[in-house]
């Protein structure tokens, strides 16, 4: 078994410590990335000031019953809203993890399809905040779904979330910060 951040008990009727019996372990979908941690600032590698890679990302407690994952990754403190910085589904159930530095392909083999980012380009666009201003926070959602969408190449955020809205069975957030001086 894997362990990850987060997991609850879950107890129906008596106590089954009490009774002599272990407790049912619930894992929660959880996501993380081996290059920062939660709430820490984004290696400069992954942004617009380098190389501009994705980063390798994990998750674990995938629901029963998902057919395919989407994962979005999106800045809410860009100074014309939220801006999107990334948009990959059809990512197969069984997968647990990307690797750094996805393709900039439309379709990428045994991960996904890539749609458009806010920078009008396919695949990954890391944080490029306007320089001066306090950090931003990039959020990546990872969406577990009871289906497998039929979404074409290249759709936008709000496309994919459009159509998958009523399939979502769990949600995984992770989150990292980035400015430049």
């Amino acid at each position: 078994m894997k362990w990850c951040r987060t997991a609850s008990v879950q107890y129906t009727g008596n106590n089954p410590l009490i009774l002599g019996f272990p407790p049912i372990i619930v894992m929660s979908f959880s996501l993380v990335s081996p290059a920062f941690k939660y709430g820490e600032r984004i290696p400069k590698k992954y942004t617009c000031d380098d190389v501009d890679v994705s980063p390798p990302l994990q998750w674990s407690g995938t629901p029963t019953g998902t057919k395919s994952l989407v994962l979005i990754m999106e800045d809410p403190d860009a100074p014309m809203g939220v801006f999107t910085h990334w948009v990959l589904y059809n990512i197969p159930p069984d997968r647990s993890e990307l690797p750094e530095n996805v393709p900039k392909t439309p379709t990428v083999e045994g991960i996904g399809v890539q749609g458009v980012n806010d920078f009008g380009r396919v695949g990954y666009g890391g944080p490029c905040p306007p320089r001066g201003h306090k950090p931003h926070r990039y959020f990546f959602r990872l969406y577990a779904l009871n289906t497998v969408p039929n979404i074409k190449q290249r759709a936008s955020k709000d496309e994919v979330l459009r159509i998958i809205r009523s399939n979502i069975i769990g949600t995984a957030e992770y989150m990292g910060v980035y400015s430049r001086g």
